[in-house]
């Protein structure tokens, strides 16, 4: 098996679909992963949007196996293996690693707050050192207002220091540009740095970034796709701010509840608007809501519809 090659580009933490008894949807997710790479979109399974931390990881394994098995290139696919649990971590990591994947994005564990840069750097050190293998790629996952662990810069250059070969992004869901553009200044070598949502997309590349990993891209992935291609183009700016127009709409609401309720609408299927609890879905005035707000900017998700009914 050949090294990964670093993922750039647009990726999105797919949703995950639940049955009317809670348990994950396989089937429907292979679909809606599909209709993702029809748009050329990676996949960032499990990962925040996914509803990843209300997944267990065996879960989580049988569903990769699932998608690998339905037909998904494993090079399209960066899961997310970060866990509070560092056997978790590793387990998922080797499988994902045993089955080919592209990368694995790594959260810190994130229950205990206050932790030192030392701490968090056994965590990831622990976790490389056990996996043992030469292609596992992690990218970083930098989500301080969810997570409340954050990583300094110093931690992650000391990381990649020691793991260039295996420490080789980040995914930046600060919502701090001047974070970002910290971490694109450093000058560590191809190492891909990713932001968190399209709304700083063309900033990122214009400052030398590999992409952006959003939440939105489950539902906007082809526009979003668009930027990234004519970043350098005289309708980038346009096109940034058309983005920045749709994502205004899925903000005004919970995030998670919105994407599974357009996809819902969209793909003309009411079981995407299943969430596991805690999470709940959008009540019927919400959903009027964002039906209407979509309407008004004639917002599609060409194919959806067609994909999900095979």
């Amino acid at each position: 098996m050949s090294a990964p090659e670093k993922f750039t580009g647009i990726l999105t933490p797919v949703i995950t679909p639940f049955k009317d008894d809670l348990s994950p949807d396989p089937s429907r997710l292979l679909k809606q992963c599909k209709w993702m790479l029809s748009h050329n979109v990676g996949l960032a399974v499990f990962g925040t949007n996914s509803e990843a931390n209300s997944l267990s990881t065996d879960e989580k394994i049988n569903l990769m196996d699932f998608l690998v098995d339905g037909g998904i290139d494993p090079k399209r696919m960066m899961p997310g293996t970060g866990c509070c649990a560092l056997s978790d971590s590793i387990k998922l990591t080797k499988h994902a690693v045993e089955l080919g994947t592209g990368g694995t994005l790594m959260l810190p564990p994130f229950y205990y707050k206050g932790v030192s840069d030392d701490g968090l750097y056994a965590n990831f050190s622990e976790i490389i050192q056990q996996v043992g293998s030469s292609d596992l790629r992690v990218y970083l996952y930098h989500i301080p207002p969810v997570s409340n662990v954050p990583l300094s810069l110093d931690l992650i250059g000391r990381l990649v220091k020691k793991y260039p070969d295996t420490i080789v992004g980040i995914k930046d869901s600060s919502g701090d540009w001047n974070n970002t553009k910290r971490m694109l200044d450093t000058g560590w070598d191809d190492f891909r740095i990713f932001v968190g949502a399209e709304t700083f997309l063309l900033e990122n590349m214009r400052n030398g970034g590999a992409g952006c990993i959003s939440a939105t891209a489950n539902v906007n992935p082809a526009a979003i796709r668009n930027l990234f291609i004519n970043w350098q183009s005289d309708q980038a700016d346009k096109l940034q701010e058309e983005l920045d127009i749709v994502r205004s709409v899925f903000q005004t609401y919970p995030m998670i509840p919105a994407l599974k309720a357009a996809t819902a609408l969209y793909s003309q299927d009411p079981s995407w608007s299943i969430v596991r609890p805690p999470l709940t879905p959008l009540n019927n005035k919400q959903i009027t809501g964002l039906s209407q707000a979509l309407k008004l900017i004639d917002f599609t998700m060409p194919g959806i519809n067609k994909i999900q009914k095979r």
